[in-house]
């Protein structure tokens, strides 16, 4: 979705998800372990590591805080150059603690600048208290998710 927004001429900033697979690696219960994690800083910024191996043993976050704070940074100084639209992969954990992209996603708001952003149900209410009602639910369907952004970026998007 990014990619295809952006070669559509919108100025896009933020952060996607990529997963990558372990092939071969092994858990402790004989079958592949956890994905590792990486973001890809928009536009055309790093790729970065976001996921930390602990070893075949180790249970709970495997989120690297150092790594994420950089992605944050890398963000916050795009967003000062200017955007058409943020893009967040998830409103996490962190976010729902107040920490991660939360502050950036704040400031491209007072920005006037429209954030889409992932959300696990988990961290829904702590999103509804940040969100304060502002936010709009998307289902989770490339066509409505277009359709919103070319809405909500109407005098910016390029005709297809």
């Amino acid at each position: 979705m990014a990619a295809d927004l952006m070669a559509r001429g919108l100025r896009c900033c933020g952060t996607v998800q990529i997963n990558r697979s372990r092939l071969g690696v092994k858990d402790t219960y004989g079958g592949v372990g956890p994905c590792d994690m990486d973001v890809r800083v928009l536009p055309d910024g790093p790729v970065l590591r976001i996921s930390q191996n602990l070893g075949p043993s180790a249970r709970g976050c495997r989120l690297d805080l150092g790594a994420l704070e950089t992605a944050v940074g890398l963000v916050a100084a795009d967003l000062n150059k200017g955007a058409d639209l943020m893009i967040i992969n998830k409103f996490g954990k962190h976010e729902a603690q107040g920490r991660g992209f939360r502050d950036v996603i704040a400031q491209s708001l007072a920005l006037d600048i429209p954030v889409l952003l992932g959300l696990r149900p988990i961290n829904r209410d702590a999103f509804e208290t940040f969100a304060a009602g502002t936010a709009i639910e998307l289902p989770p369907d490339p066509a409505a998710v277009r359709a919103w952004v070319d809405r909500v970026t109407a005098a910016k998007v390029e005709p297809l």
